[in-house]
């Protein structure tokens, strides 16, 4: 738990406490409350008993769970896999990244100086699956295990830790002391049958996950990038020119990593560790896979102008700078183009040095380009907020097109033949409007139609056009539709229809436009 920072007496215990069927009880304690034997779920008035002197205040669930996830955010700059374990407990995943922070020692010795100066207390412990590492950080003296240590020697290693340490349930703890089995070894060498029979399965498949013989699932938070670049610093970025610069290098570098792969990133995401502990995430997603760092760096500076209008704090600096590719996609180098190969050619004449060209350079950055305007768009406005227009499959004209996220990846969709194009207008009323209309023929095309005040007269017509709604949507009479294409003297065209149905009423409706 996070220190008082109003305390007058550094020795003086420190606890939460919440209302719990009808009492006061402890829920958190600091180091020198766990030292004095007090614990989590004792009653306010035994704990006042045993110490008089004890400090209480009542527990926020809400800042401890908005503390929590900032604590699980910050541990990212040692790792990209940081699980949530219990509500006090966090897993990370320091397979290939210890090497960077002196080793597993100094990683243990790092994370709890840095957790300090947040004011806050911690525990680490590093074993071969997480079920070792859980037990390691309560209940072992030298809580590192050697890397590499064999599967074989686990029994051994952990034979003499309480049967708490197996991360069960207070009153199993009990019942397995109450049967005289206090240490993890009177488990071990007891059979298994007998043990499944009155204490439960799941107690022994804790005990094979202590031992590394059945594996551990851990869930991180955060999914791991395909491809990440980082850079620390020793004293804070403030300067938000300053950032953008390093961003920019780490975009070089990003490109650079994905080349060798052949890959294109789809969504970035830029992490900024704080000193203090804060952590700020910045994602944006791009319509098509960047492989060039300008593109990318324009991107991420839109996001930014986003972050300033609300007010981007960037307190005592930015120490750790993260850019990741979350999302990626296959990239095949385009074609360069014949006259910008001609100038590079030339150039490479005049000056004597060999011509090398690279599709990111070769594409002129100042020409327009719809996907870039779509993807500056989202960054700045919000991917929700930039749609576009998505055909649907069915009959229904209200139906045929729905918005969506122009950022989404739905499949392309082939252009419909030239003389389908001609059959639908290019217009739709929100709904349509009723029309007074003569006709001829009961089932024939109206002679002429008032719409909105104004008389047109009809001078050629083609259909009907039946279409039918979805029967097993609509199974209301009159809802299939005669349609005619109508042009009237001034030349404008229009597409009316009236239901059609034994239950359907004479009336007709102008529902579109064409060119």
């Amino acid at each position: 738990m996070r220190a008082n920072p109003t305390q007058k007496a550094p020795d003086e215990p420190l606890a939460t406490i919440a209302r719990l069927k009808g009492a006061w009880r402890l829920c958190g304690l600091d180091a020198r409350a766990s030292a004095l034997g007090l614990r989590s779920g004792m009653g306010l008035a035994d704990a006042r008993a045993m110490h008089p002197g004890l400090l209480v205040a009542e527990a926020d669930p809400a800042a401890e769970a908005a503390l929590y996830d900032q604590v699980l955010a910050w541990c990212r700059r040692f790792t990209p896999l940081v699980a949530a374990d219990g509500p006090e407990g966090l897993v990370l995943d320091v397979t290939g990244a210890a090497h960077l922070f002196g080793g597993e020692a100094g990683l243990c010795t790092k994370i709890g100086a840095e957790l300090a100066r947040q004011g806050l207390s911690a525990r680490a412990g590093i074993g071969p699956n997480p079920a070792a590492a859980w037990a390691l950080a309560r209940y072992a003296r030298q809580p590192i295990l050697p890397a590499g240590i064999e599967t074989a020697r686990l029994p051994g290693i952990f034979a003499d830790f309480p049967v708490a340490a197996l991360n069960i349930s207070d009153d199993l703890a009990a019942d397995l002391a109450r049967a005289g089995l206090r240490r993890i070894g009177d488990l071990a060498i007891r059979p298994r049958a007998p043990l499944a029979a009155r204490f439960g399965a799941g107690m022994l498949d804790r005990l094979d996950h202590l031992f590394g013989r059945a594996r551990s699932p851990v869930s991180p938070r955060f999914a791991a990038p395909d491809f990440s670049v980082e850079r620390r610093f020793a004293d804070g970025l403030t300067r938000e020119d300053a950032i953008l610069t390093h961003v920019g290098a780490l975009a070089r570098e990003l490109c650079a990593l994905m080349a060798r792969h052949g890959q294109g990133a789809r969504q970035i995401r830029l992490a900024l560790f704080r000193v203090d502990g804060a952590v700020r995430l910045l994602e944006t997603v791009a319509s098509r896979a960047l492989s060039a760092p300008d593109p990318m760096l324009r991107l991420l500076r839109e996001k930014l102008g986003h972050l300033r209008e609300d007010g981007f704090d960037t307190g005592y600096g930015f120490d750790v700078l993260r850019l990741e590719a979350t999302q990626t996609a296959p990239h095949l180098p385009g074609q360069t183009a014949l006259a910008d190969a001609g100038r590079t050619i030339a150039a490479a004449r005049a000056t004597g040095s060999p011509a090398k060209s690279s599709p990111a350079e070769s594409s002129p950055a100042e020409s327009p380009h719809v996907s870039e305007i779509v993807d500056r768009l989202s960054a700045r406005l919000g991917a929700a907020r930039v749609t576009r227009l998505h055909l649907q499959d069915t009959h229904q004209p209200e139906q045929a097109v729905r918005h969506i996220q122009a950022l989404a990846g739905a499949p392309r969709q082939s252009c419909p033949p030239a003389d389908a194009l001609l059959e639908r207008p290019i217009r739709l009323l929100a709904r349509p409007e009723p029309v007074e209309t003569l006709a001829l023929l009961p089932d024939g095309p109206p002679q002429h139609f008032r719409w909105r005040r104004v008389l047109h007269r009809i001078i050629a017509a083609e259909g009907p056009e039946r279409i039918l709604s979805a029967w097993w949507k609509s199974p209301a009479p009159g809802t299939a539709r005669d349609y005619f294409r109508a042009e009237d003297e001034s030349g404008q065209r229009f597409w009316l229809f009236r239901p059609h149905g034994a239950g359907a009423r004479p009336a007709w409706f102008m529902h579109g436009f064409f060119p």
